[in-house]
């Protein structure tokens, strides 16, 4: 697979699927949660409440690993692995930026104080379980 057909499966599986895990260190252990991510291109955010574990976590360390798109159907669900790093952030134009009604249930809307943004960037993109069985690197 060239570059150009891995960066073309990659941002299909980000345009399809948008819950995955997102893992931070907390107790210098890894912690896992899914959470809802939105893309830009390879760039993913996603939002959360200030007061969450994660935010916490990200403040001590800001490496962050990703697994999106398995679908359940079977052993040739192919997935992505995405390593980077996360920013908090509380600009109203991030928060705007993100912001979306699917949010509601959450937060007050895009100027609740409570609401930021995890802004992530990948430093590697894997695209994993397709069928050569080989994961398929891209560097960022």
């Amino acid at each position: 697979m060239n570059k150009q057909q891995l960066e073309e499966k990659v941002h299909q599986i980000l345009d399809n699927y948008q819950i995955g895990t997102l893992a931070s260190i907390k107790d210098n252990k890894p912690f896992s949660r899914y959470m809802t991510f939105f893309h830009e291109g390879l760039h993913l955010y996603s939002a959360t409440n200030k007061d969450t574990h994660k935010v916490e976590d990200l403040k001590e360390n800001n490496q962050v690993h990703i697994l999106i798109g398995f679908e359940h159907k079977g052993l040739q669900d192919s997935y992505l692995e995405i390593e980077g790093k996360a920013e908090v952030k509380e600009s109203s134009d991030m928060k705007q930026k993100v912001w979306n009604n699917d949010l509601e249930p959450w937060f007050e809307g895009p100027d609740d104080p409570n609401y930021v943004v995890l802004d992530i960037t990948p430093t590697e993109i894997r695209l994993m379980n397709e069928r050569d069985h080989q994961p398929h690197v891209l560097e960022i």
